[in-house]
């Protein structure tokens, strides 16, 4: 079934419409119930792995270390952008629903970017403590104490609350010159930023932020492995190197899962690519839907004490008299 979206062409500006316009998701319209299920499983799955690991972490003494404290954090993200998604993935999926109050439209841009950035400044905090602890093993524990990690923490939740605060009042009051019909499932403020009149400041503070974070974060985190890939070249035993190249895969992974299709897209925009919209799409649910799916099982499978301390959790006890 396809949905008929009206053609409007405003001559001048226009305050923010009640509604927006979703463009739903290509080819998936016509079978609606196996998408549906698709999609609530994956979130199932994303928050029962990364329901494990928060738990796991809060359970476990012997994880309340830097490490970890930042694993979870990125857990918390990892939930928080999968659930950010789905009212209006859901409302899609099962009730073909394309409008959207722009008041609801507004709150679901500003949790996906706030956790999206989250995720982005965790991934960069987690190389920085990698770095530190091959690096400088001797000087990591005195680096890396409870006051630095607060402070870390306090950056990330500025970077991630106070930059993002701004932007749904200003995409409110911004005039708009465009008929509000955005081309994902969800909204994000690239998207609506773009309907706005091209007199409109807003969208330069929306971009500068986005850009501060999402372009500066992943320089940064391969210049940080680039320096930990300096240091294992002059480790002579091949067991040393190896071990800290463990330490790193589960991580490497996640910041390649994370960006990669964010990267494409951006490249594939910029070169003007001709990529259909439902390659625009795909990625798009990669970048956002399949770190929350993968992490868990990406850390329980690399990282020894995450894997032992989760099967020891789940693993049943043994009641009962032995001889």
């Amino acid at each position: 079934m396809t949905t008929l979206l009206p053609q409007v062409i405003p001559n001048s500006s226009t305050p923010m419409a009640p509604t927006f316009l979703l463009m739903g998701i290509p080819g998936l319209s016509a079978a609606p119930s196996w998408w549906t299920i698709a999609l609530i499983t994956v979130y199932l799955l994303s928050a029962l792995g990364n329901g494990a690991i928060l738990g796991v972490i809060a359970l476990e003494p012997t994880l309340h270390r830097p490490m970890y404290f930042f694993l979870f954090l990125l857990s918390v993200s990892d939930i928080g952008l999968a659930t950010s998604l789905m009212p209006t993935l859901l409302g899609l999926a099962l009730a073909d629903a394309h409008t959207v109050p722009a008041s609801a439209c507004l709150l679901q841009m500003f949790f996906i970017h706030v956790f999206s950035v989250m995720e982005s400044s965790v991934l960069l905090a987690m190389a920085l403590d990698r770095a530190l602890a091959i690096c400088r093993p001797l000087h990591y524990p005195a680096l890396l104490t409870s006051a630095t990690i607060q402070k870390i923490c306090m950056a990330i939740a500025f970077r991630s609350l106070g930059l993002h605060l701004p932007l749904p009042f200003l995409l409110a009051h911004m005039p708009y010159c465009r008929p509000q019909i955005l081309t994902h499932s969800y909204c994000l403020h690239p998207d609506m930023a773009r309907l706005a009149c091209s007199g409109a400041w807003g969208p330069v503070y929306s971009l500068a932020v986005v850009l501060s974070a999402m372009a500066l974060d992943p320089l940064l985190i391969f210049f940080s492995y680039g320096l930990i890939g300096r240091v294992l070249q002059g480790v002579g035993c091949s067991e040393a190197r190896w071990k800290a190249g463990q330490t790193c895969a589960a991580h490497l992974s996640a910041v390649l899962l994370f960006y990669t299709p964010m990267i494409l897209l951006a490249l594939i925009n910029r070169l003007k690519l001709p990529l259909p919209q439902p390659g625009h799409t795909l990625l798009s649910y990669i970048h956002f839907l399949l770190p929350p799916l993968i992490n868990p099982v990406l850390y329980s499978v690399k990282m020894k004490e995450i894997r032992e301390r989760i099967l020891k959790r789940f693993q049943p006890k043994n009641v009962g008299c032995t001889q």
